[in-house]
């Protein structure tokens, strides 16, 4: 199959379609660039036109998307900051992002999904629950002392 090359315009097109779809950083849109077999420096052109037409904006994706992660995913901050430092968001946006978070929304779904945890064990408390228990929040990345204090919590 024959690599397909688009031109400047061609690109440029496709990606303001790509961000409008959906919030994307700065690197999503290199790598889709990149994909498009572009070379770097179009890159560079095409990422701050985006910038400058509004298509792209790293503290707004950061924003949105802490609060679909929070909210649909029910990631913790660890999570959340862990993925967007995969995506090479600088410290400051996020922050920014992690802001977004309200600290009782955040203590209220830490609560709902422990109980709901718990509805799932049967409400034992042996080591066993626990340590799944543990384990649910902990790859969703909220804070151990948080889960810690909950757990022993238990009688």
């Amino acid at each position: 199959m024959k690599n397909k090359y688009y031109s400047y315009d061609e690109v440029q097109k496709k990606l303001e379609y790509y961000c409008s779809y959906q919030e994307r950083c700065h690197y999503e849109v290199f790598n889709k660039i990149m994909q498009l077999n572009s070379n770097i420096n179009d890159a560079n052109k095409i990422i701050t036109k985006l910038i400058d037409d509004g298509y792209l904006n790293e503290s707004r994706f950061s924003k949105e998307f802490t609060r679909g992660k929070f909210n649909h995913k029910n990631w913790g901050r660890i999570r959340i900051r862990i993925e967007l430092k995969k995506r090479k968001i600088s410290k400051k946006n996020i922050e920014i992002g992690l802001d977004e978070l309200d600290e009782n929304n955040y203590i209220k779904k830490f609560n709902e999904l422990f109980e709901r945890q718990l509805d799932k064990q049967n409400h034992k408390i042996d080591m066993y629950s626990k340590k799944k228990i543990f384990d649910y929040f902990k790859y969703r990345g909220w804070e151990n002392d948080m889960v810690f204090n909950k757990i022993n919590a238990l009688k």
